[in-house]
This record gives structure tokens, sequence and C-alpha cells, in this order.
């Protein structure tokens, strides 16, 4: 590494003339440090005063020939550590893919909201339904009144086998009921018939007296 010459530490005055080159002197401001690069130059470096860049430095690089006056390399604004930056470049491709992406995860969302209110509607008409009945749809204790043998619309008699044997006990008790009937017409009939024989016989024991 070459040594760098111990006269541009100094060379201030020709580093600002330098910079009033390319900006106002109101944008300079006091010196800052200075930074040795390879090959024996050497990086003075002053505030700066303009609006909407802080923590970056007017830079003015210097060398010196052997047998010659120090002279201006060049002179640029440059970040410090800490400087506001803007963000990294980034390819077009790939920031047209983002954008795809992205307009891809508010599609989604759009659709899953549009299902949430598709929901939300269904579950209004069902309240709407409810609201049409009435008491006497109810029965005492509030529950909807079902079929005989029904649960939920299931009827559990085709479930339940012992409903077809009181079925079928039921109906040999009606049976049973209208044989009984049938035998109390006949009672009746008979004594009806004797009834009418025996005023047949007394009209005629009249006649003959």
């Amino acid at each position: 590494m070459v040594e760098p010459d111990p006269s541009l530490f100094e060379a201030h005055d020709l580093a600002l003339a330098a910079l009033r080159e390319i900006t106002s002197e109101a944008s300079i401001g006091e010196p800052a440090d200075y930074r040795v690069e390879p090959d024996g130059v050497v990086s003075l470096r002053f505030a700066n005063r303009l609006p909407g860049y802080p923590g970056w430095f007017w830079t003015v690089s210097l060398a010196r020939v052997e047998g010659s006056e120090p002279t201006v390399l060049e002179v640029e604004l440059l970040p410090g550590d800490g400087a506001l930056l803007a963000p990294d470049w980034v390819p077009w491709a790939v920031r047209l893919a983002e954008y795809h992406a992205a307009q891809a995860a508010l599609a989604e969302a759009a659709h899953a909201d549009e299902d949430e209110d598709a929901d939300e509607d269904d579950s209004d008409d069902e309240l709407d339904d409810v609201d049409d009945l009435d008491a006497a749809d109810f029965d005492d204790d509030g529950s909807p009144i079902l079929h005989a043998g029904d649960v939920d619309g299931v009827d559990i008699d085709v479930l339940d086998p012992s409903a077809e044997d009181d079925e079928s006990d039921d109906d040999e008790s009606d049976d049973d009921e209208d044989s009984d009937e049938d035998e109390s017409d006949e009672d009746e009939s008979d004594d009806d018939d004797e009834s009418d024989d025996d005023e047949s016989d007394n009209d005629e024991d009249d006649d003959e007296r």
C-alpha cells in the first residue's frame, strides 16, 4: 500500500474550491473527516446541508504525484454510515411476478368474502323461515311438531322392530272389538225376533177370545 502524501490531509482549500464548482456554498458544511484510499489517494469529507440527504457527505478525492502539487481526482456526494438510502434495485421481471402474486391474493380474499356473505344470506333465510312459524307449529314445550314416530324427520318405526309388533297387536285388538260388536248385534237381533213372536202369540189369543 502506497503511503499518502501528508500535504493531502491539509488540502481543504483545494477541495472546497472543487466542491464550489458543482454545488452552492450553502450546501457545503464543516470538514468532517478523511479516508485513506488505495494508491496513496486521500478522500476529504465535508458535511452536507442539502435537504433530503441526511447522513451523506461531500467527498473530494485528492492525490499527488511526486514533484507536483496535489490535484483533484473526483468530487461526489456519498452516503455515510446510517445514511438514508434508496431501496435496492429490483429487476422488472421480479417486480412483475410480485405484482401478479399480490393481485392473485386480493382476488382470493375477495372470493372468500363473497362465500362468507353467501353463507350469511343462507343463515338469514333460515331465520326468516323460523320467523314465519306460529304457535300452532310447536308443541307445548316449544319443539316443532313432528309426525308420529318421527325424530328429526326420520321414521323411528322403521328402525324399531317392536313397532311392528305393536301395530299387529293393535290390529288384533281392533278385530276382537269388531267381532264383539257383531256378536252383540246378533244377540240384540235374536231378542227382537223373540219379542215379535211373543207379541204375535198374544194377538192370536185375543182373537180366539
